[in-house]
């Protein structure tokens, strides 16, 4: 089965402005660098890989990390990565979609290190940047696969908006209203 799902009693602390960091129980948050990329990438797929998902699915993609830079951050978005003991352990982005509403997606905590509250503490993080970046939407999506991620976006209060089939995958999409 997975791991339990942990919800954070404390919330990350806010470290610094700009550029964003924030400490959480030993996972520094900060924002992606283009020397995070190699580690990103890797993370990324070992998670989608952890719960069945691979290239060709239908439901996979990673287009957009051949240029974090100009997806998230010059387009009003935000991309983060945290880290324990200096490693890449978890990353989170914002894509815009309008001038207010944002996408959260590559939501990701290394399967090691999972259970420890570093997926709630980036999902806290993502909607406060969210906020300060004008949006007074968010929509994410994630597979069924991905139990985890779903009781997460539920317990911070999205609501699901839609599901859709892709082969023998289905697509949760949620969406959130911010202040």
């Amino acid at each position: 089965m997975g791991r339990p799902l942990v919800i954070a009693s404390a919330l990350p602390r806010r470290l610094c402005s700009e550029p964003p960091t924030w400490e959480f129980a030993g996972l520094r948050i900060r924002r992606y660098t283009s020397r995070d990329h190699r580690a990103v990438f890797a993370v990324h797929r070992e998670c989608l890989f952890q719960v069945g998902l691979r290239p060709g699915d239908g439901v996979y993609y990673d287009d957009d990390f051949t240029n974090i830079e100009e997806v998230y951050l010059r387009n009003r978005g935000e991309f983060l990565v945290g880290e324990v003991g200096g490693q890449v352990a978890a990353l989170g982005g914002l894509r815009r979609v309008d001038d207010l509403t944002a996408e959260m997606v590559r939501l990701r905590v290394r399967p090691d290190l999972q259970g420890r509250g570093y997926g709630a503490a980036l999902v806290t993080v993502l909607e406060q940047r969210a906020a300060e970046l004008g949006c007074r939407r968010l929509r994410a999506d994630t597979t069924v696969k991905q139990r985890v991620a779903i009781a997460l976006y539920r317990s911070y209060g999205w609501r699901e908006i839609a599901r859709e089939a892709t082969g023998d995958t289905v697509t949760v999409y949620y969406e959130k209203r911010l202040g």
